[in-house]
């Protein structure tokens, strides 16, 4: 019995010293998300805004100037740049970007991936390790990104996938990471990056127009890679956010089912407990009944 009472008190001291693990990265990520939301909720309209009217301008382009950057080529070779985080213990985050690799690998470009022509830029560690270990063709060059997150570091990234697609070594580009809502709310996307992606006119939606000083070549030969450059930034912002919401989320679950554990826990010791404890009062009753009879 007492071997049973000393299990159940490891355990209890084991649960007890997770729980002030999750507990402290719990407030760890609360304060990390909290500059992380700031970050993506003040740099999200001026991002949107930019792709809005960098995509209508493309749209309403006569072709009197330099479009490479949205020209619509027939789909042979795709570049996904696949935005995870570089460590765990965030819940399903890491594993739901991956998932959204693979299905829109599958659903869209299987037979570019069976000719060996789906390439895999990952950013952050468990993407790296992931796409290297289960074959994918990777490059490496940009995984350690999250280690300095600065939009001249983030910039290396998009220029990759520009000049490539430029050289035509790409004929998609899409970017797959999770946009931020909330702490407890994130949404796996998949964005179509290069070629510029048009706007579709619908009924009550038409083109915008502008007026352009100076010429509309000057400006749209200076301004189409920021903006594509910033396109990539605010993803890797959602990301970050998103990631710090993830994990301070996970760690309040894991945190609660510790509490439940020890609950449960020290009800069995206590019943342990008691049990040893009636053992021995038996003992001595039945010790004493013997020594009078």
């Amino acid at each position: 019995m007492s071997g049973q009472l000393k299990e159940v008190r490891n355990r209890i001291k084991s649960v007890t010293s997770t729980q002030q693990i999750t507990k402290a990265m719990k407030m760890v990520s609360a304060a990390k998300l909290r500059r992380a939301q700031d970050a993506i909720i003040q740099m999200r309209p001026y991002a949107e805004k930019l792709q809005d009217m960098l995509s209508n301008i493309v749209s309403n382009s006569s072709g009197d100037i330099d479009m490479s950057l949205a020209e619509e080529r027939p789909v042979e070779r795709v570049l996904f740049i696949a935005i995870t985080s570089d460590r765990g213990l965030c819940g399903a985050y890491n594993s739901n970007v991956i998932k959204a690799v693979r299905n829109s690998i599958n659903e869209n470009y299987a037979q570019q991936h069976a000719k060996g022509n789906v390439v895999v830029l990952p950013v952050g560690k468990k993407a790296y390790e992931y796409f290297q270990r289960h074959g994918y063709n990777i490059i490496d060059k940009y995984w350690e990104t999250f280690a300095d997150l600065s939009f001249d570091n983030v910039r290396k990234i998009a220029v990759h996938a520009q000049e490539a697609f430029l050289r035509k070594e790409f004929d998609k580009v899409e970017v797959v990471y999770s946009q931020f809502k909330n702490a407890a709310t994130q949404e796996f996307v998949v964005e179509p990056y290069l070629p510029i992606p048009k706007v579709e006119t619908t009924e009550g939606n038409t083109k915008s127009d502008f007026l352009f000083e100076p010429s509309k070549d000057t400006l749209i030969t200076e301004l189409m890679p920021k903006i594509l450059n910033t396109q990539v930034f605010k993803a890797i912002l959602d990301a970050h956010a998103s990631e710090h919401g993830a994990r301070m989320t996970a760690m309040d679950k894991a945190t609660e089912n510790a509490n439940d554990m020890l609950r449960d826990l020290k009800i069995s010791y206590n019943r342990a407990r008691q049990a040893a404890i009636t053992t021995e009062l038996t003992e001595i009753v039945s010790g004493a009944a013997a020594l009078q009879g």
